[in-house]
């Protein structure tokens, strides 16, 4: 159980760069970073408008001096400070990711970093070759993967408490773009900007999500093949607001990923149904508490976060005992609990002994994004992985 104690000698020297005022992505970061005081922010580059992103940070308690104007200025001035920042936290828009995450490495800081993590695999694959070069510590921004029923998932399916799986059928797909809702909200407009969010929507915004929770869960089954159809159901729209994916995996299980934004009077629709020879689990992210456990020919069941018949991994995240409800807060905290270790093992020379969204995850989710969209504008090909 997780109870708060420290897990490093010194709070992390941590900054955001993003995330400022009006950005609830980044209010979740700080909350998660802060709360166990693993990480202290010290430093941050807030904002494109300079003079609010300050004012932010100083509402953060962050030295006014140490309030950026931008990325550059951040990572050159901290350098030169015998106290500078250790780590950073990229909650920017899509398009920046790679080249602010390219340049934090470059200086030698560990990265934790929004999903997608950049546009193309060859870029991705850049990046994947700097953190192998530079030995830093890189995490990406799957936020959902640190519930503690995910863990609970992982283990049973390792565990063969499923059998062989069969079918992986996910979902994340919530109504609240359904209308052009880009034309009054600029946090949706970029999103739906090739030139800002890449080849893709809901597939790189949603459904990769969907994709690393898989891999979390089934870290030894691979995608084979998919093929993928995208619509873009909203008039003027240049993304896909809508796109099923079909996926093939090298152990003969197929994959199913419906990922929408225009899935009409759904508040959030992320859910999951994995299916095994002799069982399934279940899960939705707007009940992260619960797993449902069926067994084929016995009474069905519903696993609850906290219990002591829980797998001893997936008690190891629980934050505050069975029957009080946890929620995606909590899930965020134990990632970044997991980023601080990785950054102290990694800085005192030892094995990472633990799974994590890490660099490869990045690169999976920005290739299935890409072959999807490949996919979809071959009319729903088959392309392999």
């Amino acid at each position: 159980m997780i109870n708060g104690e420290k897990i490093v000698d010194q709070p992390i020297r941590w900054a955001m760069i993003g995330g400022g005022r009006g950005s609830q992505i980044g209010y979740i970061h700080r909350s998660a970073a802060l709360r166990d005081a693993n990480f202290e922010l010290v430093a941050g580059a807030f904002d494109v408008d300079p003079e609010r992103g300050k004012d932010f940070g100083i509402n953060c308690h962050v030295d006014p001096d140490r309030c950026y104007p931008d990325y550059k200025t951040l990572i050159e001035e901290e350098a030169k400070r015998p106290d500078g920042v250790q780590a950073v936290s990229i909650a920017t828009p899509n398009f920046t990711h790679f080249e602010i995450a390219k340049a934090a490495l470059e200086a030698g800081l560990h990265v934790y970093c929004e999903k997608p993590l950049c546009f193309t695999t060859e870029e991705a694959e850049e990046l994947e070759a700097l953190v192998k070069k530079t030995g830093k510590v890189m995490f990406i921004s799957y936020g959902y993967c640190g519930h503690q029923m995910i863990e609970q998932a992982r283990q049973m399916i390792a565990r063969g408490d499923l059998g062989k799986i069969r079918i992986v059928n996910m979902q994340f797909a919530h109504g609240a773009h359904n209308v052009a809702v880009e034309k009054k909200s600029g946090s949706t407009a970029w999103r739906v900007d090739p030139k800002k969010a890449g080849p893709a929507y809901v597939l790189g915004d949603v459904g990769t999500h969907m994709v690393y929770l898989s891999e979390a869960m089934m870290p030894d089954m691979n995608i084979k093949r998919l093929m993928c159809s995208k619509q873009s159901f909203v008039e003027g729209r240049q993304l896909e607001d809508n796109a099923m994916t079909i996926m093939e995996y090298d152990n003969g299980a197929v994959g199913y990923i419906w990922s929408s934004c225009v899935n009409a009077g759904s508040e959030f629709g992320a859910r999951f149904r994995i299916v095994g020879e002799k069982a399934s689990i279940a899960w939705d992210v707007e009940h992260p508490n619960q797993l449902a456990y069926e067994v084929q020919g016995k009474p069905q069941s519903v696993m609850q976060r906290g219990a002591g018949y829980l797998y001893p991994e997936a008690v190891a995240d629980d934050r505050i005992g069975g029957g009080h409800p946890e929620g995606l807060f909590e899930s965020w905290s134990n990632l970044y609990t997991r980023f601080a270790k990785a950054i102290d093992k990694n800085e005192k020379g030892e094995e990472i002994d633990f799974w994590y969204p890490d660099i490869h995850a990045g690169v999976l989710g920005v290739k299935w994004v890409e072959k999807c969209a490949q996919s979809g504008d071959q009319g729903g090909a088959w392309i392999d992985f």
